[in-house]
């Protein structure tokens, strides 16, 4: 069995911030996304249960690469990362041109797996996206996955409910924060990841043209950001012997009294 996961290499969330075009700064220093921990946790145990290899596939500038040597650490026996300086400013439309024409490119792919979504555009679109270019059954938010022969099952929590949902292989399948997250490598695991070289591919590789990735290619911009206002201090009512008066008093205030 041959699983691809999809991982990215994002901004520190304590570090992150914007660059002039409104792109998000990737100067800062980075980490792979958490969500693609939990996937790449999923793909190593199907590949304990079914045999076979688990490809981390990234795209990216340079630095990327880092989560894909990551990706190594965390259990992949390949990884991937599409680089060109074209990619500046994919959305999500073009980034899963890029990651599906990887994935095919991979060639004879079981099941495709990634984190529900990433941590900086947090926009949840690629994995249905790669889905729909390949031309495979979806599955989404899955907080258990179970991949036998020929099907993937998986359990979406909700607040109000659980879903069970099967899909024939190949397929793609995100994952939640509500699944089992990565074990950490042990010391010889890293050492053996640290050997392992990440494969490095172009748009030339891939046959894809410039034109239809990047800014160019994307099919959405951000036009403005704006940070989220601090939050105001709470007001505190000490119990004086009239605190439900005083309740009463700042209800009505807030035009929330009966």
């Amino acid at each position: 069995m041959r699983i691809v996961v999809l991982v990215k290499y994002v901004p520190d969330a304590l570090e992150r911030g914007f660059a002039l075009d409104l792109a998000v700064d990737r100067e800062v220093e980075g980490v792979l996304c958490e969500l693609d921990e939990y996937a790449l946790e999923v793909a190593r145990r199907a590949r304990e249960q079914h045999g076979g290899e688990v490809v981390a596939l990234t795209m990216g500038p340079p630095d990327a690469d880092e989560a894909a040597r990551r990706a190594l650490q965390l259990g992949a026996d390949r990884a991937v990362h599409v680089e060109d300086p074209a990619l500046h400013g994919s959305d999500a439309l073009a980034t899963s041109r890029v990651l599906a024409a990887a994935v095919q490119a991979i060639g004879a792919v079981d099941l495709v797996v990634t984190g529900t979504s990433s941590t900086d555009a947090g926009t949840s679109l690629v994995p249905a996206m790669v889905a729909a270019r390949l031309r495979l059954p979806v599955l989404l938010s899955a907080a258990r996955v179970e991949v036998e022969e020929r099907t993937v099952r998986i359990r979406r929590d909700t607040d109000d409910e659980t879903l069970v949902l099967v899909g024939e292989l190949p397929a793609v399948v995100s994952v939640s924060d509500r699944s089992d997250p990565a074990l950490y490598p042990t010391a010889r695991v890293a050492m053996a990841a640290r050997r392992k070289s990440v494969e490095t591919w172009s748009l030339t590789t891939l046959g894809i043209d410039p034109a239809v990735v990047g800014a160019a290619g994307s099919g959405t911009a951000v036009r403005s950001v704006t940070a989220v206002p601090a939050r105001a201090a709470g007001r505190i009512l000490h119990d004086d012997g009239h605190a439900g008066e005083h309740l009463a008093a700042f209800l009505a205030e807030l035009e929330l009294a009966p």
